[in-house]
């Protein structure tokens, strides 16, 4: 009996994968690998501030129970801190404290230094942003004009301010700003975050004084606040401005040799359209790292700035708790000022791969 043939199997076709699998596994690989690098770097932040804390000349046990303590009191302390454990073990414990939020309790303000840092770093965030939107409302467009300008005296303006920005001292500029305009001129308010007279009318609620007078309608305190902020805030701004302006001329100088922008300027397009859609579009992705960092680093707190205005800020804090040799708050303060570093490079990374598609 003759067995009918059965249908030949032809290969399997098999479907490619689609465009949106793809970009999502790119996507999460990406991700997977900046948490990675968030992690290792955080790890080596955390060994370091507890290596610190280990090498410094400055008995912890002492700072707590002071010089004259008894010796089963310095015992006792000692056990307590967990010094008398093996050093991977007092790394371990460290860890664990610090993600639990317990930075340990200042010496100075017997308070937790982690509520230590919630209080003061609101006013350097209040300081930092308006010093860092003053150096990019004015730096960009400087560095801008002074490519366009290359060599002219528009050019030479901008490389001198930038100059001018770097080299002068942050403390004399500062107390020249005070001289002037404070006790000379009488334009701005002088030292402090608020006068003493406007100081319970606003509730701190998130900490920064003129979101907090605008949320509660109160006006007055508010423009005495600005007052305030205005002085600190244009010093730690022209520094700004000075990195930023200079950044922003290299890179135009860079994007306006570029084939593309010729191209543009032969088949006619106006140069203002050029130079504001185009070039400027193309150098605004290193740009944003440029200003990412200069803000990060006004973040960290400006010592001088905050100790000439007696400005209530993180740097400040940080500065007298080194002073005083309250290691707990200068090691706090040196997580938070890694923590931010950290945190401002991630946003400017996932900043700069959303407006530039070559890193998608």
């Amino acid at each position: 009996m003759t067995m009918a043939p059965g249908p030949v199997a032809g290969p399997v076709q098999l479907s490619p994968p689609s465009r949106g699998s793809n970009r999502a596994s790119r996507w999460s690989q990406a991700v997977g690998r900046e948490l990675t690098t968030v992690a290792i770097t955080m790890f080596g932040l955390l060994l370091v501030t507890f290596l610190i804390a280990r090498v410094i000349p400055i008995d912890p046990v002492l700072a707590v129970v002071g010089d004259n303590a008894r010796p089963d009191v310095y015992e006792n302390a000692r056990i307590a801190l967990g010094l008398d454990q093996p050093l991977w073990r007092q790394f371990a414990i460290y860890v664990g404290k610090v993600f639990t939020g317990d930075l340990g309790t200042s010496i100075l303000t017997a308070q937790p230094v982690l509520s230590d840092i919630k209080r003061v770093f609101p006013a350097t965030l209040e300081l930092a942003t308006l010093g860092t939107i003053i150096g990019v409302a004015l730096g960009i467009p400087l560095g801008v004009m002074a490519a366009v300008n290359q060599g002219r005296w528009p050019d030479q303006i901008a490389r001198f301010v930038g100059l001018f920005g770097y080299s002068i001292p942050i403390f004399w500029l500062g107390l020249m700003g005070l001289l002037l305009f404070y006790a000379k001129l009488g334009w701005v308010s002088g030292p402090g975050r608020i006068s003493v007279g406007y100081q319970d009318f606003v509730n701190p609620v998130t900490g920064v004084i003129l979101l907090d007078a605008a949320m509660q309608g109160e006006w007055d305190a508010f423009w005495n606040a600005l007052s305030h902020l205005i002085l600190p805030s244009s010093v730690l701004g022209l520094f700004s401005l000075a990195y930023i302006s200079r950044m922003t001329r290299s890179f135009m100088i860079t994007e306006l040799q570029q084939q593309y922008v010729i191209a543009a300027r032969v088949k006619g397009m106006s140069e203002l359209r050029v130079v504001w859609r185009h070039a400027l579009r193309n150098a605004l992705v290193p740009l944003i790292t440029v200003i990412a960092l200069s803000y990060a680093n006004l973040l960290e707190g400006s010592v001088l700035t905050e100790t000439i205005f007696a400005w209530p800020g993180l740097g400040r804090y940080i500065t007298n708790a080194l002073l005083n040799a309250d290691m707990n708050a200068v090691l706090g303060g040196t997580l938070v000022v890694g923590a931010i570093f950290i945190g401002v490079n991630l946003f400017s990374d996932i900043l700069g791969r959303l407006f530039d598609p070559r890193t998608r």
